[in-house]
């Protein structure tokens, strides 16, 4: 994660920082505020280092990559299994039960 701190830092960085900023009604500002909190205490340097675990985090909170890549194997173990007739007619496309969140 390379894009923490800017490249050039300016009085217009400080201005325009809060814009990439989770804090305004995210659902990672948690993750995004334990990673700032570390990399503050340690340093961006050290931080990357000592702070990795919070990094992760906060990055897979903000993409989703492995909840898609679990989708995608999911999805791909289904196609497998309807390319050798394992699921046929209507357990081929089966909708989740009502309360399975």
């Amino acid at each position: 994660m390379h894009n923490i701190s800017p490249f050039l830092r300016s009085p217009m960085t400080d201005l325009t920082g809060g814009i990439h900023s989770h804090q305004m009604l995210g659902r990672c500002q948690m993750q995004e505020m334990a990673m700032m909190d570390c990399l503050e205490a340690y340093g961006l340097d050290r931080g990357l280092v000592k702070c990795n675990y919070l990094v992760d985090d906060f990055r897979e909170c903000h993409t989703n990559a492995k909840q898609f890549k679990r989708f995608y194997a999911m999805r791909r173990e289904r196609d497998r299994q309807i390319a050798l007739k394992k699921l046929t007619g209507d357990k081929m496309y089966c909708s989740p039960l009502i309360d399975s969140y």
